[in-house]
């Protein structure tokens, strides 16, 4: 969900007028938490990559607070939808690495809401933001990556829906119809295009979309955002203002953010180093995982695949993906897409990039995955 967001502020956000600035830039919080908690563990953090690139964590919370209690009771704080999103710093792809919830991690010591300090334990990743909210879920990513995260965003599921609605719906199309009570979702079959509470329902549904699997729920939140982003970068959204007010009100109004991130100004520097990211770099991956050892329920890293993606995304060097069958409905390719047997992700090209090979010179290892182009009907 939290990618809606960057996706947004990744098409543009030019053309605005002063008169509303204040209004737009008021919308956005800072969690002083957070930030308090990860410059007490700074000394543990992972250096900074190379200049110009740059790592944001996105990540998309079930909060039931404020606008978000319509969508039913659930006690604690959990991360729905996570993603690590890495900015080449010659803003000639972006590459956004899914997070399985289910996935095994070493999870750091990290401060409850209450102050009580948890100890360090392997358990699933999405516990790590039930454990410390955004800082425990950054460390944790940082642990396992070595990859430094420069900024993060987290959206709620409000946000998510005002961000599809601002541009008028996002199109997918559906082989069969769709029942789902427990994510409220009953669609047709066939090409349409869903408004924001269908929306949410549809990325966030389990029963009556492919197998029922993490696996492919993360499949089709990844093509549907790369359809979202897509669809913002669109002229009909960015070089109208009045469609690209709403999209940057709902991009802004369900936010919270780091300082550096924290103001129009902060969004709009990093937006317009990203404008012209062809659509067929925007790029969607999920890390490279298998079914634990010790629970068929669970997921682990695949090695040395996953080492090797963090160290390309960590040198700021290629990373391609290969668009495979439509997630929910089909498997992925290099895997049958249940839950006991995920795809790898196991990269095609096993030979490392040329030294001398610059990052725009050489594709780098494929994965499975998508792209923004690629397209959610296709």
């Amino acid at each position: 969900m939290a990618f809606g967001t960057a996706g947004a502020l990744l098409a543009g956000a030019g053309g605005l007028g002063w008169a509303l600035y204040a209004e737009l830039n008021g919308n956005i919080r800072i969690d002083s938490a957070i930030e308090r908690e990860l410059r007490k563990w700074e000394s543990e953090r992972p250096p900074g990559g190379p200049p110009n690139a740059e790592n944001l964590l996105l990540i998309g919370s079930d909060s039931r607070q404020g606008g978000n209690r319509r969508y039913g009771s659930a006690a604690g704080r959990r991360a729905d939808t996570t993603m690590l999103l890495h900015l080449a710093a010659d803003r000639q792809s972006a590459t956004a690495v899914s997070i399985p919830r289910d996935l095994m991690v070493r999870v750091p010591q990290c401060e409850r809401s209450d102050g009580q300090q948890t100890e360090p334990q392997t358990a699933q990743f999405n516990w790590s933001f039930a454990f410390g909210g955004a800082a425990c879920s950054i460390r944790t990513v940082e642990q396992m990556t070595a990859v430094r995260v420069d900024h993060y965003l987290l959206i709620d599921f409000v946000g998510f829906t005002k961000m599809v609605d601002a541009v008028d719906g996002v199109e997918v199309c559906l082989p069969r119809a769709v029942r789902d009570d427990a994510a409220r979702l009953r669609l047709p079959a066939g090409r349409q295009t869903l408004n924001g509470e269908d929306a949410l329902a549809y990325v966030r549904a389990r029963e009556g979309l492919g197998d029922g699997s993490d696996t492919q729920r993360m499949e089709r939140q990844q093509r549907f955002l790369g359809a979202l982003v897509k669809k913002v970068q669109s002229n009909g959204v960015l070089l109208n203002p009045a469609r690209l007010y709403p999209v940057l009100e709902a991009a802004t109004s369900s936010l919270t953010t780091d300082p550096g991130l924290a103001s129009l100004r902060g969004l709009y520097e990093l937006v317009r180093s990203t404008r012209r990211i062809p659509t067929d770099r925007v790029q969607f991956l999920t890390v490279p995982r298998r079914e634990y050892r010790y629970d068929p329920n669970r997921d682990e890293l695949v090695q040395p695949d996953a080492d090797r993606l963090f160290g390309q995304l960590r040198k700021d060097l290629p990373v391609t993906v290969e668009p495979g069958r439509d997630a929910g409905e089909e498997p992925s390719r290099g895997g049958s897409g249940s839950a006991g047997e995920v795809s790898r992700g196991t990269p095609e090209d096993t030979s490392p990039p040329s030294p001398s090979a610059s990052p725009s010179a050489s594709s780098g290892p494929t994965f499975p995955g998508t792209t923004a182009e690629h397209g959610i009907c296709e």
